[in-house]
């Protein structure tokens, strides 16, 4: 992979081993970007299969936002590289997504709000200092993460997760004031992956694009916004 003198723009994209990460990193790669995408674990994903196609531009190392000893060791491995923008994809949902807050095991609830809230803004707080002072860092939200929007309750694990992703991405940007980088809560809809469920209302192939428009064009206006996919304000 071309180092930091590269005239290609770099991103660092966590959790681009399957779904929206790796069609995400599909999509950037065409668009002549090199990138940097995470796994989990050791095995073989789609992602290795998309390094094949691109071999000098895409580098693939494994982490698990969940492990801050892994984020340490990620940062030490990548310490001379420095980034366009990093992003963190990593998510997960409850398997019974009707459950009230009477019906949630203790555990599921921590393993949650680990993997959505607790995991993504330490990766982001550890990883950081590998972008440039005006780069962009940003979270995969969800419009469900937002409380003035929530007029019929449901997933109400999944919600609280992602409102308290976007609730700690409120206070990183409040101690970044001044700083000039672009931060970025997106909200890319309800897409059909692994994650998103069969019944989802739109495709991959429908959504990526708009997805990537919206990160790509966010790098230009520093600051924090919460936004959709199509770059409108999603109200927190």
């Amino acid at each position: 992979m071309n180092d930091s003198r590269s005239p290609r723009p770099s991103m660092l994209l966590v959790g681009a081993s399957r779904g929206i990460g790796l069609a995400m990193a599909e999509e950037l790669l065409e668009r002549g970007w090199d990138l940097v995408g995470t796994v989990r674990g050791g095995g073989r994903t789609g992602l290795h299969e998309l390094a094949g196609s691109y071999p000098e531009r895409l580098a693939i190392e494994p982490v698990d936002v969940t492990r801050a000893e892994q984020l340490s060791a990620l940062r030490e491995r990548l310490a001379q590289r420095r980034f366009d923008a990093l992003f963190v994809n990593a998510g997960t949902a409850n398997p019974r997504p009707d459950d009230t807050m009477a019906d949630i095991e203790t555990e599921e609830f921590v393993r949650v709000m680990v993997t959505n809230a607790l995991g993504p803004m330490r990766c982001l707080e550890m990883l950081d200092g590998l972008v440039r002072p005006a780069g962009l860092v940003g979270v995969m939200s969800s419009g469900q993460g937002s409380v003035a929007n929530n007029q019929q309750g449901g997933r109400e694990l999944y919600r609280a997760s992602k409102a308290a992703l976007n609730m700690l991405m409120r206070s990183y940007a409040a101690r970044q004031t001044g700083s000039g980088r672009s931060l970025l809560v997106l909200a890319p809809g309800w897409i059909r992956t692994e994650l998103g469920g069969p019944d989802a209302t739109f495709t991959l192939e429908q959504t990526i694009p708009d997805i990537v428009d919206c990160l790509l064009a966010k790098r230009e206006r520093p600051g924090l916004e919460y936004l959709d996919r199509n770059g409108k304000v999603v109200p927190w």
